[in-house]
């Protein structure tokens, strides 16, 4: 069964579009809804946890239509909302077990959720502190913990790894893989840092101006292109002019050289050349697409120039 059907789905704030005849069939595992800030993500989210209605279109979460089976959905998704929504006044143990008591577990069973659910996502230790001290980092925790405190089907993260620095998000990052391999709960997890997406992602949808760019597994969206990237310790230009010469085309990719890999030939000229100069060979390695190259006007054709964390952002107009 379908995680996630959409047809036509379009929702209209006056005269803006959030959602424009979204058509969607997404898979069960880990999947990446990606768009640039106001691209209709959290609109989105909001439709399929039947908290907003669309202006046209249907959907249906986990079989559920969301204009009639709203509750029931909710009984079955755990939801990690974008904004800082935590009572400051009480701890994540209070808050937890209310959430779990909310979703109809019984007291001493609620108890024992949230205690495995803090746990998990690391806050055990700190469980009963107020969550007016809490970190950045702990306030998301707890957030992901109640979302996960009633075993559900789906969780829906919306902009998890927001306010995080580099260790956290990476932290982050690893619970979210953790809940989709480990404890099999599906999850569908919002970021407009398309990089995260591509580490813990099998599938990912990309929308822009809340329409779709593409639905497809993260595998096919990052798989490998035609050039190969050259590194050498020293004659760059000496390199890619004699190589050009034996036909090789080839593209400075700042302090390295980006070569159209035409079968073995190319290899072939690669050893050749760096033999016959006598440079060092720094590195040699097919180059991958991104996910940002989905968002440039040449569709990819060549790779976008974005750091090797893949950390790459897409940003609103």
């Amino acid at each position: 069964m379908s995680l996630i059907v959409t047809r036509g789905l379009t929702k209209r704030f006056g005269r803006v579009t959030a959602l424009s005849d979204l058509t969607l069939d997404i898979p069960p595992g880990v999947v990446g809804l990606v768009g640039a800030n106001g691209a209709g993500k959290s609109t989105l989210i909001k439709i399929l946890l039947g908290l907003s209605q669309a202006t046209t279109g249907t959907a249906e979460v986990l079989g559920l239509d969301v204009t009639t089976n709203g509750a029931k959905i909710r009984e079955v998704v755990g939801y990690m909302p974008e904004h800082d929504c935590l009572p400051p006044d009480v701890s994540a143990t209070e808050l937890v077990v209310h959430m779990a008591r909310m979703s109809g577990l019984p007291t001493t069973a609620a108890r024992e959720r949230a205690a495995d659910t803090l746990r998990h996502v690391g806050l055990y230790e700190e469980r009963y502190r107020p969550i007016s001290g809490y970190s950045t980092g702990m306030r998301q925790r707890v957030k992901l913990a109640q979302a996960l405190v009633h075993d559900p089907r789906l969780v829906m993260l919306d902009e998890p790894t927001n306010g995080l620095d580099p260790a956290g998000r990476d932290d982050m990052l690893g619970l979210i893989r953790r809940i989709g391999t480990v404890f099999g709960i599906s999850v569908l997890v919002t970021s407009h840092l398309m990089g995260e997406l591509e580490r813990v992602c099998d599938h990912v949808v990309v929308i822009d101006g809340g329409t779709l760019l593409r639905s497809s597994s993260t595998a096919d969206v990052t798989a490998v292109t035609q050039l190969l990237l050259l590194e050498v310790d020293d004659a760059v230009e000496q390199v890619a002019a004699r190589l050009r010469e034996l036909g090789v085309d080839v593209h400075p990719s700042g302090t390295a050289l980006e070569l159209v890999l035409r079968g073995d030939e190319t290899y072939d000229a690669v050893r050749d050349v760096v033999a016959e100069l006598g440079v060092g060979l720094v590195r040699l390695e097919r180059r991958r697409h991104h996910m940002l190259d989905i968002f440039r006007p040449d569709g990819g054709t060549r790779v976008a120039a974005v750091s090797g964390t893949g950390a790459g952002e897409v940003r609103g107009a």
